[in-house]
């Protein structure tokens, strides 16, 4: 899909040790994505999704493969990063390629892991990057109302309300107030702004919290602190321990559940990650069921049927004549293709169907 999470935080806040966890992630099913050219600095990895595990109890293919998502290692980040302190240029320019950003925020105390602060407060942390991107922001802003100028000299159509727009954001942003929190945020003109400079503080976060083995069931004082400033900025906040994330993934599928057992937990931090991050991507799945793979393709959500199908091939938009569509919770019921067929739990859809997340799906085109 060309969707990407970037994974920033200061140093020591337990960055590296997650995306160590998503690499790891990653080539255990790198065997799945042949097609998948993985940088040092990006992590390509599935997003478990069980109802796949239960098509394949029916269809019984020779393999599994799941949606997945990107997640990349932003480096570099120190208080400046804005004005080029540390790799600041790099940073910034990564991070505005990605569409969600990961706040990996340290919740732990631990003598022996220095903060770059001095000490731990994960709200001075979060405010300093996002203090970074609002900066950077307004220089982009500056720099675009230049232009803006002389566009509005020249008469060119749009300009002028492009103008005024950028000009009433770059007074928000410079009273501390990220992007997102515009009061025209929600509006085509600044969408219309916003696809040329792609604004780090318009981005939506999630907040990782990093804490210790003893903390992953009862909040301490940090994490309670984090969720307290999430609330208020409508974020979403996630907790996982990385060191403990970074064990579970050498282990198999039931070591890992008794482990998690052990710890009290459901799910990894990790998984929620992943999920969430698919969800705020605005992203869904729908299924393919066959001897040869069960398999989950990743489409954004309101997609009709012929672009859901060109994520296959290009060729299936381009001839698509109708999808057959069966929905995952009827195919299951029925046991499969054929049982969905005789209860009438199959559809003939055309080219204005919108694909529903579990959609089981075949596509008739023409070559």
């Amino acid at each position: 899909m060309g969707l990407a999470v970037g994974i920033v935080g200061l140093p020591n806040v337990g960055k590296s040790t997650t995306f160590n966890a998503l690499t790891k992630a990653q080539n255990a099913e790198a065997q799945n994505y042949p097609f998948c050219t993985i940088e040092p600095n990006k992590a390509i990895v599935p997003v478990l999704d069980s109802r796949l595990n239960e098509l394949a109890k029916i269809v019984n293919p020779n393999k599994i493969q799941h949606s997945v998502i990107e997640f990349v290692d932003i480096a570099g980040l120190v208080k400046g990063a804005s004005k080029g302190e540390g790799l600041g240029n790099k940073f910034l320019s990564n991070i505005r390629e990605t569409e969600i950003i990961l706040h990996i925020v340290r919740c732990f105390d631990d003598e022996n892991i220095t903060h770059v602060e001095g000490k731990v407060d994960p709200i001075r942390d979060i405010n300093i990057i996002e203090n970074e991107l609002i900066l950077a922001d307004m220089e982009q802003l500056e720099k675009k109302i230049e232009r803006l100028s002389k566009d509005v000299k020249a008469n060119k159509k749009g300009a002028k309300e492009l103008q005024d727009m950028a000009i009433k954001l770059l007074e928000h942003l410079s009273n501390g107030e990220s992007a997102s929190s515009f009061d025209e945020f929600n509006t085509q003109i600044f969408e219309d702004l916003n696809k040329e400079l792609r604004l780090l503080s318009a981005k939506d976060i999630i907040y990782a919290v990093n804490v210790d083995e003893d903390s992953i069931l009862e909040d301490n004082k940090y994490v309670k602190a984090v969720q307290e400033y999430a609330n208020k900025n409508n974020r979403v906040v996630i907790k996982l321990c990385a060191k403990i994330e970074e064990e579970l993934i050498g282990l198999d599928e039931n070591e890992a559940k008794e482990m998690l057992e052990s710890l009290g937990a459901s799910q990894s931090g990790l998984d929620n990650i992943i999920k969430t991050a698919f969800t705020k991507l605005n992203l869904i799945s729908y299924f393919t069921a066959g001897v040869i793979e069960v398999r989950a393709w990743t489409i954004k959500k309101g997609y009709k049927a012929p672009k859901a199908a060109s994520v296959i091939h290009n060729d299936f938009e381009k001839g698509f004549i109708r999808a057959e569509v069966i929905s995952y919770d009827d195919f299951v019921n029925c046991g499969g293709e054929a049982g969905a067929k005789e209860a009438g739990k199959m559809r003939l859809e055309g080219k204005d169907y919108v694909v529903q997340d579990g959609d089981v799906m075949h596509f008739r085109f023409n070559v």
